[in-house]
């Protein structure tokens, strides 16, 4: 890890998260940071995010954006973000710094980016450090997108992000070999995790999973059941497995608004919240649930109630 269709798929992820993300930074402030991390190469990723960046000179204009990049495995890396910087904005600020993940703290330091939205993005080669992504927390200003060997979960929660996702990621590579969990020509990338403070960016986030996904052959399993087959995301997937999840919730801990369960779809399963909408829909149908009002779009305050 990573192999090459791994870094192709972290590639087009960070692409897509970027382009997400910065626009509503620079809505909420004059100045945002992006810091970027590899362990290792950087597999074309930070010039990649730069070119999002250039590509949205108009709304940089005026505010202050600064971008952190670290890899240190990757000594073409300077000769390859010259000439994208040069494409940037002035108010664009670009540091190549030494070191992997483990100093990104010292670098958000030395970058004063305490009180201004923040993403982090860490390709890491083992477990996700504490240290790490508290710094990536900047307090209640920060998100991180990482991609480790296992489970971040517990780290992320630890370092104060109260929204966490995560997916193991599982490519088909021709001729390739899996752990004695995957089919035969699959390998399991390691973890996909992210953690923030946000909804918006909690949809976001999965929503650029399964359009990359779908893009690269890319399908998805839930880290904490290992034994579930993974979820293909492109066509139309099966939304069984994501009612009986729902349903289980409910059972479990009572009525519930749709906005909870949106965010239990994004938090404790593979699917996107747009997909939590339409599994409730077909457990009302089913008559395995009840609903507040009688027709209508489900909207997010209204409760939904398992059936006796």
């Amino acid at each position: 890890m990573p192999t090459n269709r791994t870094a192709d798929f972290l590639r087009e992820l960070l692409v897509r998260h970027v382009a997400t993300w910065l626009p509503t930074a620079l809505h909420r402030s004059r100045r945002v940071t992006v810091a970027l991390a590899w362990a290792g190469s950087d597999g074309g990723g930070a010039e990649a995010a730069l070119r999002v960046v250039a590509g949205h000179a108009a709304q940089v204009r005026g505010r202050q954006v600064t971008i952190l990049v670290l890899a240190d495995e990757a000594a073409d890396l300077p000769a390859r973000l010259g000439s994208v910087e040069a494409t940037l904005p002035p108010e664009v600020t670009v540091h190549l710094l030494p070191g992997g993940p483990g100093r990104l703290p010292v670098a958000l330091k030395a970058a004063s980016v305490a009180g201004s939205p923040l993403f982090c993005f860490l390709d890491l080669s083992g477990p996700a450090h504490a240290e790490v992504l508290r710094a990536c927390a900047n307090g209640r200003n920060g998100e991180v997108l990482l991609h480790a060997a296992s489970s971040a979960r517990p780290a992320l929660g630890l370092a104060d992000f109260p929204l966490v996702a995560e997916v193991t990621p599982v490519l088909r590579v021709d001729g390739g070999v899996g752990d004695a969990s995957a089919a035969v020509g699959d390998v399991e990338a390691g973890v996909v995790a992210f953690g923030s403070r946000s909804d918006r960016s909690l949809e976001a986030v999965r929503d650029a999973l399964w359009t990359v996904g779908a893009e690269l052959g890319v399908r998805y399993r839930d880290p904490a059941g290992p034994a579930a087959p993974p979820v293909d995301v492109s066509g139309n997937p099966s939304l069984e497995p994501l009612s009986r999840i729902l349903l289980a919730e409910l059972r479990r801990s009572g009525p519930q608004p749709v906005t909870d369960l949106r965010r239990h779809t994004l938090t404790a399963t593979v699917y996107r919240a747009t997909d939590a909408n339409q599994a409730l829909t077909d457990l009302l149908t089913a008559g395995e649930l009840t609903r507040e009002r009688e027709s209508g779009r489900l909207a997010g305050d209204e409760l939904i109630t398992p059936t006796p």
